[in-house]
């Protein structure tokens, strides 16, 4: 049975930087997960977008510190993940999106998020061939972009091992126990035992709280996304488009540096459970509302699609704490499908929640990811 600091329950968006930047601070760390290699659950079927624009003030804050380390990777450990500062932008139709943004806005500012409105000839120059019937403007914050999340889980992980840090994959986690001021976990080929445990288990997160004694309010619905042929590229920001449509609540999609037209959408109704398995009703739909605002995408031909997993929480924000009943016993679970973007700086904050006691974050902020809040709360608009 080894023994640890830490033991990380999911090798992925969030387990993946938290491992790595505990092990820099030469803390003992282990990781374990049920998949075959890292980043193979949810972190595979991100689309890559990265952004601090967001209504919670602890989402703004902490994508900006994951934006700082995305962004000074390549200069300190020579990874390139393919890390773009392309921006986000949400073009508007509805005069109504129009008064929501521009109100939400104010609040964007008042947490350094680097955003503004643009109007309908800016938002032209910035993505050339937009529909232009109805077009009122949009916001854009020059600071988001996207990368691959392929490429960040494995400069991530290769990090992890140069700093020391153990994986063991194709481990299930069968048992978590409690005593001797640390805790024990078994799996189904051996045992271990640590300080500290972080379930950061991805859609198994309620499945490992359980086994940690608490139950989680997680609920996994699913999301598609697709890739087309890469043609030259024609524009930089990850484009978002609110509006409702039958089937839909929004698209998004943007440009990568091959070439490659990246897209996904927010189903409605939502499709709940577990199953990964694509749907035929994704492609036409998503094609439709991708024309609809760029007609010049209507000749791309789309190279594959895929079906990923969204752990919700009832509010649309995560859940980061360590229990009130056990000083070993933490959890970075429910991401609603941002664990990419949230995902290095959660890292930070778990270390220093780990090592001193505190979060990064003001902890009048950070208590938005409380375990203990109050889950009716208004979901945020852009989620």
């Amino acid at each position: 049975m080894g023994t640890y600091d830490v033991i990380i329950v999911g090798a992925g968006s969030v387990g993946l930087p938290t491992a790595c930047f505990l092990a820099r601070e030469k803390v003992r760390v282990l990781v374990i997960d049920d998949r075959p290699s890292h980043g193979q659950g949810q972190n595979k079927t991100a689309i890559g977008g990265v952004r601090a624009t967001h209504s919670d003030p602890a989402k703004i804050q902490t994508c900006q510190l994951s934006l700082e380390v995305f962004g000074t990777w390549q200069d300190l450990y020579g990874d390139d993940m393919h890390f773009q500062r392309g921006g986000y932008c949400f073009p508007v139709y509805e005069q109504e999106h129009e008064q929501a943004l521009k109100e939400l806005l104010i609040v964007q500012k008042k947490y350094g998020l680097n955003i503004d409105w643009v109007d309908e000839a800016g938002i032209r120059e910035l993505l050339p061939g937009i529909n232009p019937g109805g077009l009122l403007g949009g916001t854009f914050s020059p600071e988001d972009g996207n990368l691959s999340p392929i490429f960040a889980a494995g400069a991530f992980y290769r990090q992890a091992c140069e700093f020391g840090v153990e994986f063991k994959f194709c481990e299930t986690v069968t048992g978590i126990e409690r005593g001797g001021g640390g805790i024990r976990v078994k799996t189904d080929r051996s045992a271990y035992s640590a300080g500290k445990l972080i379930n950061a288990a991805g859609a198994r997160a309620r499945e490992i709280g359980r086994m940690m004694g608490v139950e989680l309010p997680i609920a996994p619905d699913s999301h598609e996304g697709g890739v087309t042929e890469p043609v030259e590229p024609f524009f930089k920001p990850l484009v978002v488009d609110i509006r409702e449509f039958p089937g839909s609540k929004n698209v998004y999609f943007y440009q990568e540096k091959q070439g490659h037209l990246i897209f996904c959408l927010t189903p409605e109704p939502v499709i709940p459970g577990m199953s990964r398995d694509s749907t035929s009703a994704f492609l036409p739909l998503v094609a439709r509302r991708m024309m609809n605002l760029f007609p010049r995408l209507r000749n791309l031909r789309v190279r594959r699609i895929w079906r990923g997993l969204y752990p919700m929480t009832p509010d649309g924000v995560p859940i980061v704490d360590r229990l009130e009943d056990s000083d070993a016993l933490y959890v970075a679970v429910g991401f609603c499908g941002q664990g990419l973007m949230l995902g290095p700086g959660i890292a930070l904050n778990l270390v220093s929640l780990i090592t001193t006691g505190k979060p990064l974050l003001p902890e009048d902020i950070f208590k938005s990811y409380s375990l203990y809040r109050d889950f009716n709360r208004t979901s945020e608009t852009l989620k």
